[in-house]
């Protein structure tokens, strides 16, 4: 190392203390493309993190950086153990990234819709406090994230989907295919499933646009509405560019005029009827906006 690296590195160190409350600031010390101009999610994460900021908590980020290369990555971990410092890091990558592990940093190799890997790490460390997703790019992995880890949180925990614009990006196709065994990079934007068409129902904004249904699932009118494991456990869903932020907690806020999806006995009463079948409504099934999504084998009710 000489002089000058020696210098920036003192430089930068005497920011990181000095910016450690401000995450916009901090994050301006790192390299990841995820701080530049064009992927502003300090701002939404300093939000949301502030208040936590000093408590003991275990932080996962999915996707450590640095694509192929076992060596390159983790200014993110490196980040978030200098914003959370009395907080574990832990970090998933499919590429071996063990060399990359410091203080209060542990790291996972791994695939992150692999349900065994997943619960595995969370019966090694724990339930979560925050989740972060930065890795695949392909639609249908993060719907398999999502179902696999939202569960595994605690309670008033969040997790956070960064880079939704893959739902609208479709993959490629055949042509382009064999590109995406060369490299991470390649995989990632070859074969990434997302559509054109924002009505389709397979993205990972879909997946979310569909859950924020579930927030009000006590306003269905719809006798008989069974109400999923994600409609009694979500109970905020932030929406910015190219991030949504979901947090977790008990989602039980009664309604004014619906009781078990059908209308109180006092507003029939009003209405002058004696059963929600005189009103000749017809109800069609609902399309569960939450149990699709859910693709579980367990049944993490009793987990």
């Amino acid at each position: 190392m000489n002089l000058v690296q020696l210098l920036n590195n003192l430089v930068n160190n005497f920011k990181e203390v000095i910016y450690r409350k401000d995450l916009i600031k901090l994050s301006s010390l790192y390299n990841d493309v995820k701080w530049s101009d064009n992927h502003r999610f300090a701002q939404h994460y300093q939000k949301h993190f502030a208040p936590l900021r000093l408590k003991k908590l275990k932080i996962l980020e999915i996707g450590i950086g640095g694509y192929d290369d076992p060596k390159a990555g983790g200014d993110s971990l490196r980040m978030w153990r200098s914003y959370f410092p009395n907080s574990m890091i832990y970090g998933i990558d499919i590429v071996d990234k063990k060399s990359l592990e410091s203080n209060s940093i542990q790291i996972f190799q791994g695939s992150q819709e692999d349900k065994n890997f997943l619960e595995k790490i969370i019966a090694e460390t724990g339930k979560m406090d925050i989740i972060i997703v930065d890795g695949s790019s392909v639609n249908e992995h993060r719907v398999k994230t999502f179902n696999i880890l939202f569960p595994l949180l605690n309670d008033a925990g969040i997790y956070a989907e960064e880079n939704t614009h893959i739902s609208y990006w479709p993959s490629l196709g055949e042509k382009w295919s064999s590109l995406s065994e060369k490299s991470v990079f390649l995989s990632n934007h070859v074969n990434v499933g997302g559509s054109i068409d924002l009505n389709a129902s397979h993205t990972i904004m879909a997946m979310y646009k569909r859950l924020t249904d579930g927030l009000n699932y006590q306003e269905f009118l719809n006798p008989g509405y069974s109400p999923s494991y994600l409609d009694k456990h979500i109970v905020a869903i932030h929406f910015y560019h190219n991030l949504v932020i979901t947090y977790k907690g008990n989602n039980n806020e009664g309604s004014n005029i619906i009781e078990n999806n059908t209308l109180q006995p006092s507003v029939l009463e009003i209405l002058g009827v004696s059963s929600l079948e005189e009103l000749g409504i017809k109800f069609p099934e609902v399309d569960l906006p939450s149990r699709q999504v859910m693709d579980l084998t367990t049944n993490i009710e009793n987990k």
